[in-house]
């Protein structure tokens, strides 16, 4: 896992999950910043290759179906096939789909996208982008979180379940501002703040229900 050995027969607890996600995060951020900068170049691919750290496709002709792998290291897949690989995502889908906590995420991004129908002008507007960007993340990384159903990874789990409450924190900030600046009514804030404490309990009680689960298995560190 790029600097992140696991020790064999350990499992990752929440902390090890979030500095690996953080790694994750600031490696994409550099191969963005680093395919912008050099998008032109007629070397871009040998440029980005070497200041990514990725000595082993230099010499390859064609390196570009490699990039997603070793940006994200999917590590569930590698011991498995590809079929069965289809099939437990496919499952997976459904599985969060059908958790309330997910539906609740995913009303809340369709409510968004009405206001916003309703009033076209919010679209430019800093504070309603942030909080349509935010409700759009913790969903995804709800999404993350409740897709995992193996029992030895409780630990990535909480720390997609930390993302999600940490997006739905900057949506409701983001709805304070709005208010503030009376780009919503009373009544339109009061309905959002609803859904977004609906969502933000939702995951605090998930992250207690997980970490119980954790001390039960592991014990505490």
């Amino acid at each position: 896992m790029g600097g992140f050995d696991r020790e064999p027969g350990r499992a990752w607890d929440e902390y090890d999950w979030e500095r690996f996600l953080q790694q994750q995060d600031h490696k994409t951020e550099k191969y963005m910043e680093l395919l912008e900068k050099y998008l032109d170049d007629p070397q871009r691919d040998e440029i980005i290759a070497r200041e990514m750290g990725w000595s082993q496709l230099l010499d390859a002709k064609d390196w570009s179906a490699e990039v997603e792998t070793l940006l994200n290291e999917d590590w569930r897949s590698n011991d498995e096939d590809a079929s069965a690989d289809d099939e437990q995502k496919s499952s997976l889908v459904e599985t969060f789909e059908d958790h309330n906590l997910y539906r609740a995420a995913f009303a809340l991004t369709v409510w968004i996208d009405q206001l916003f129908d309703q009033d076209a002008s919010l679209q430019n507007e800093p504070a309603a982008v942030k909080l349509a960007t935010h409700s759009a993340l913790a969903s995804a990384k709800l999404a993350a979180a409740l897709s995992d159903e193996d029992v030895d990874e409780i630990g990535m789990t909480i720390a997609y379940l930390k993302r999600a409450l940490k997006a739905i924190t900057v949506s409701m900030d983001a709805a304070a501002q709005l208010l503030t600046e009376k780009l919503i009514t009373s009544a339109q804030h009061c309905v959002l703040q609803q859904r977004l404490f609906q969502v933000r309990d939702g995951i605090i009680n998930l992250m207690g229900e997980y970490r119980g689960e954790w001390r039960r298995r592991f014990g505490s560190r």
